[in-house]
């Protein structure tokens, strides 16, 4: 999180150009979107505040730094020399000259493959330490609903920043560039507010607009009590059972077996998703990545996070009931007017819908 320098407003519906692509604003004001809710990114969820970012390690990126050299490791060393082997087949040799040829391939592509798989772990293992080391470091962004606040903790700063909810900035970046490999597409969404001329801001990527948009909606949902479930945000396969701990591990690989098997015996999926869910596991190295997982968990409670400043801790305090923050008139009349424009045109980018809303204020 750092600043940046902002000079123009932007509301909701505002859409940004730059060279390889648009920047589209989903606040302020935090109007409601047609999305559903989902954010991986939350850490923290009680009645009183929400905090987004520096949360738990996830089982993924444990299962794509391990998986992506092993299988292009097994790839080079097994998969090359097979085809040389057919190709000495389809040419018309014998089965014994396209084993000889297989075997020899396989003693320089073996090679390779181990010098490919040292490479790519050890590039994992660093971007890995590097995110590690965050969780101990950084303060995540908070947000008090019973305040209607956001609290943000800038890189170098020595005492937070408290900006109203209604007055927060969203939005979505969309860009794209070609590379000698085709056409790349990026998406990330970022949240942020203008302080003594300068843009404070928290940005992350995603895989899709409409996953950007997700994000924000669980926060917006958070914030204006349509949300008081943290599952429903962060485990929509259901892999969290009752009694379980509410970080991934073991137990969400377990579960998620079992799910497996009891949507093939309802004949909800076939033979063949099963099989191929296995080969992704046998792929990422089974129950290795939720191990690594539970045992990060442990390292980071044991290291400990950093403490919040004195400032934030007051700020987190809940509050009497009649001094809880209300809405503002005129985000309730807007998203009234969200609300039915989106029951009228549901598949209407929200952008749309949010710049119709506002055109009709006029």
């Amino acid at each position: 999180m750092s600043p940046i320098k902002k000079t123009v407003v932007q509301r909701a519906g505002d859409v940004e150009y730059f060279p390889s692509g648009r920047q589209s604003y989903l606040a302020p004001l935090p109007l409601p979107t047609s999305e559903h809710p989902f954010c991986p990114y939350i850490s923290g969820y009680d009645d009183i505040h929400l905090d987004f970012g520096g949360g738990q390690p996830k089982v993924f990126p444990y299962q794509f730094n391990l998986g992506v050299p092993f299988t292009f490791s097994c790839l080079v060393a097994f998969g090359v020399p097979l085809l040389g082997g057919l190709l000495m087949l389809m040419l018309g040799d014998t089965f014994q000259d396209g084993w000889e040829s297989a075997k020899g391939i396989f003693l320089v592509s073996g090679h390779y493959a181990f010098i490919a798989w040292f490479f790519f772990s050890t590039m994992f293992f660093l971007i890995w330490l590097y995110h590690h080391n965050l969780f101990t470091k950084v303060i995540p962004t908070r947000f008090n609903r019973q305040r209607r606040e956001v609290c943000f903790m800038p890189d170098g700063a020595t005492e937070p920043l408290f900006v109203p909810w209604e007055s927060l900035s969203a939005w979505v970046v969309q860009a794209q560039g070609a590379t000698q490999y085709g056409v790349i597409r990026q998406y990330g969404m970022g949240m942020g507010f203008e302080h003594e001329g300068e843009l404070v801001r928290v940005e992350f990527q995603c895989g899709s607009v409409q996953l950007a948009i997700s994000n924000w909606e669980a926060v917006r949902g958070y914030m204006e009590y349509e949300l008081h479930d943290l599952s429903t945000l962060q485990d929509p396969l259901g892999l969290q059972e009752p009694g379980d701990p509410p970080h991934e591990g073991l137990h969400t690989f377990r579960n998620a077996r079992a799910g497996l098997h009891r949507r093939l015996r309802d004949k909800e999926v076939g033979r063949i998703y099963a099989f191929f869910w296995y080969v992704y596991h046998v792929m990422t190295l089974w129950t290795l990545p939720n191990h690594l997982v539970e045992w990060e968990i442990k390292r980071i409670a044991k290291v400990g996070r950093r403490a919040l400043p004195p400032a934030m801790q007051a700020w987190s305090e809940p509050l009497p009931p009649e001094q809880w923050a209300k809405p503002s008139s005129e985000l309730l009349r807007l998203s009234a007017k969200v609300k039915a424009l989106i029951k009228r045109y549901p598949r209407k980018p929200i952008t749309e819908v949010y710049a119709e809303v506002y055109r009709s204020e006029r």
